[in-house]
């Protein structure tokens, strides 16, 4: 096995794992075999191109991100490849990110850009409908697909590049590390079916309902909350989401960290959940990201 696993120096429970350069080399040649129209047009070219990936690490890298995502100790992995050359260009990092999600499922239609990921940016100014780009403000803890019937088992975010960037730190939580996990995971309330929406730049035109609050086969807690989504049914609903958004933001469990350019967070989405920091404004910033959210093979 030629790639690094070391734990995060934040974080007993995340894994970083980093790929040298010369392993990265490996892959310049069959992944040139896929352009990226080709990825997102013709679905089976990216089961192709993530074995291409899994061989070069003789075949124990899907071995290991299954374990490692599906692990309630753990749950998250950070890849960190080695890419200060420039013959590792954006289209690279797709493909990268591409290859890390079709190891472990099947990723879902996403109907923000109508692709199986999402691109976008987030700039000094910004008239968009969400917290997602808006960048003086915190991107409070949250997790993703709580408004879509699709099932969402993981998440990938991969940082692409940035410019004139400073703050703006990634933000996760475990939830098993969160201090009100018990007293509001048994609130009658956040097991009551809430409804769910979402702006119109998420291109989503209805709304599905379900708890905050579940239980895994094991009969541990598990979360699906975001605080823009959620349209709560009366009085009792509606505290009981301040209560929840106050007690994430409070905690003092959250691992803070800068992110770099090119890495991506791999994540459990049932018992991890995240966020950003706000950054320092200037008028020049700009940063990229890559998004693919998914369900695990069975």
């Amino acid at each position: 096995m030629s790639f690094k696993i070391e734990n995060h120096q934040k974080s007993n429970r995340v894994r970083v794992i980093k790929f040298q350069e010369s392993d990265l080399d490996r892959l310049i040649f069959p992944f040139k075999k896929h352009t990226i129209l080709s990825l997102e047009y013709k679905p089976f070219s990216r089961f192709s191109l993530a074995k291409s990936l899994d061989e070069v690490f003789e075949n124990k890298l899907s071995q290991t991100l299954v374990k490692i995502l599906n692990d309630r100790e753990t749950g998250t992995v950070i890849v960190e490849p080695e890419i200060g050359n420039k013959k590792f260009d954006k289209d690279f990092l797709v493909k990268l990110s591409t290859g890390l999600a079709y190891l472990v499922g099947n990723p879902n239609f996403d109907s923000m850009t109508d692709k199986y990921y999402a691109r976008f940016f987030v700039k000094h100014q910004d008239s968009s409908d969400s917290y997602l780009r808006k960048a003086y403000t915190n991107l409070d803890l949250h997790t993703d697909g709580t408004y879509v019937k699709e099932k969402t088992d993981w998440l990938i975010m991969t940082k692409m590049e940035e410019q004139n960037v400073s703050g703006g730190e990634s933000v996760i939580l475990h939830l098993d590390d969160w201090e009100h996990l018990e007293e509001l995971s048994n609130n009658p309330v956040g097991q009551q079916n809430f409804i769910w929406g979402s702006p119109k730049s998420k291109n989503v035109d209805y709304k599905v309902e379900h708890p905050v609050f579940s239980k895994d086969k094991n009969g541990k807690p598990t979360i699906s909350y975001i605080d823009q989504f959620p349209q709560p049914k009366n009085m009792e609903q509606g505290l009981f989401l301040q209560k929840l958004s106050d007690a994430l933001e409070e905690s003092k469990n959250k691992v803070v960290f800068p992110l770099p350019v090119g890495s991506t967070i791999f994540s459990n989405n049932y018992f991890w959940l995240h966020g950003r920091r706000a950054f320092n404004e200037h008028t020049g910033l700009s940063r990229e990201l890559l998004r693919i959210r998914g369900t695990f093979f069975n």
